[in-house]
């Protein structure tokens, strides 16, 4: 087995495509990143995922011995070396993501649960093979679909880094073990793999069959664990350990990612308000301890309002951006439109202030109220509070600015009442 230290595991050159894929036996390590494979793999056949517009399935490409013809991409030094100092400082909450996504070509998710997973120990105590650990990782990052503005693997790196810094609060870190650590960087990395772009009700109102397959109950989230497990199991990433081992993994991966069900949100808020109001949380306990992880991961699923500015407010753009395109697909087939997806009517400030107001805030500050207001937490919120007032700065520029022009004497009184009325958020 060998061991790689965190500033070479991210950075790893195989001998040649087909070798590193058939083989664990790697060179040394230099400064050259492994991207995304992509296009055609050796085969004119296309199978298709149970998600009918996703792209197609690279079915079991590797067992069956069909060896991807992917490219290598030499970096400029300078960029790798950045890339290197960011994860020097993944631990940051300032961390940005999108930045460390162009430095790494597009491969910030494998690139970062590399080095995540070498940072915490888990590939020296589990015994993982290198390759197959990549391998896994790039089928993961490989299934986002890229054209989402938001529900892509960048968005999984994101929630991933977030993850990374909830393990490391001391209430929770103390207790955690190697198992706990690698469920839920794994359930953060893979928690919306497969993600269509559209919502659970849109797949219920076209009928899809995935609807009818999960009877409408976190449609989507359960094929984000199916299509997971289905990976772990084709890349055999754990295929060396117990089998009543990798059940168990399984099983919790599946409760990890489905506790991500927005849907499910007051469940959860009403059992963690008990949990700290009657102040018996045993985190010694499994059970507790796996609570909160679905906590933390809740929290890293919708952390973006709580980060800087600057990248919060890329992440709204981009989340508004897919509701209206789901939005325009429905109106293309004369569906009700959707909530939230109606870019005439839905602005970016009214969802955001919303979003913030009903989701956020009240499991952010549950969460605080859990950690004891360590500094990131306190820092979280400080950051919420204030995009929040920034939201509401833009919308009152809006409506000011609406009402400016309906004033200008180019509309009739009657259509001026009736242009107010449909800009009430």
């Amino acid at each position: 087995m060998i061991y790689y230290t965190p500033g070479d595991l991210a950075w790893i050159t195989l001998k040649s495509v087909a070798g590193s894929l058939l083989s664990s036996d790697l060179p040394s390590p230099t400064l050259v990143l492994y991207t995304t494979l992509s296009g055609e793999i050796g085969t004119k056949k296309k199978v298709k995922r149970l998600l009918s517009f996703q792209r197609y399935f690279h079915a079991s490409r590797l067992l069956r011995g069909i060896v991807p013809q992917a490219s290598l991409y030499l970096l400029d030094e300078d960029y790798l070396g950045q890339a290197r100092h960011m994860l020097s400082k993944v631990g940051m909450w300032d961390f940005d993501i999108f930045l460390f996504d162009r430095l790494t070509n597009g491969n910030s998710l494998v690139t970062l649960l590399c080095h995540l997973f070498n940072v915490h120990g888990l590939i020296h105590h589990f015994q993982l093979d290198m390759v197959t650990l990549h391998r896994f990782l790039v089928m993961v990052q490989e299934d986002y679909h890229s054209q989402n503005p938001y529900h892509n693997a960048v968005h999984a790196a994101d929630v991933t880094q977030a993850m990374h810094c909830y393990l490391r609060e001391p209430k929770l870190a103390n207790f955690l073990t190697p198992s706990d650590i690698m469920l839920g960087l794994l359930a953060a990395a893979a928690h919306d793999v497969d993600h269509p772009g559209v919502n659970q009700p849109f797949l219920i109102k076209t009928k899809h069959h995935l609807a009818s397959l999960y009877q409408n109950v976190s449609v989507l989230e359960n094929h984000h664990w199916r299509s997971t497990i289905g990976m772990l199991r084709e890349s055999r990433l754990l295929a060396h350990l117990p089998k009543e081992v990798t059940q168990d993994i399984e099983q919790q991966l599946g409760s990890l990612i489905l506790a991500t069900d927005i849907n499910r949100q007051n469940e959860f808020l009403i059992r963690l308000k008990s949990h700290l109001d009657n102040q018996d949380l045993r985190l010694e306990d499994a059970q507790d301890r796996h609570f909160m992880l679905q906590i933390a991961l809740k929290c890293a699923d919708i952390c973006n309002p709580c980060r800087l500015w600057d990248l919060s407010k890329q992440w709204s753009e981009r989340v508004c951006e897919e509701f209206y395109r789901q939005g325009d697909l429905e109106q293309k087939f004369e569906l009700e439109i959707s909530p939230l997806c109606n870019q005439q009517k839905d602005t970016i400030p009214s969802i955001q202030i919303g979003f913030m107001t009903y989701i956020v805030e009240p499991l952010f500050e549950r969460w605080a109220q859990f950690t004891g207001d360590t500094p990131l937490s306190e820092n979280m919120l400080n950051h919420l509070r204030r995009n929040k007032a920034k939201w509401r700065s833009l919308l009152h520029k809006q409506h000011s600015s609406s009402r400016s022009n309906d004033h200008s004497g180019q509309v009739t009184g009657s259509q001026e009442q009736t242009l107010n009325e449909e800009e009430t958020p």
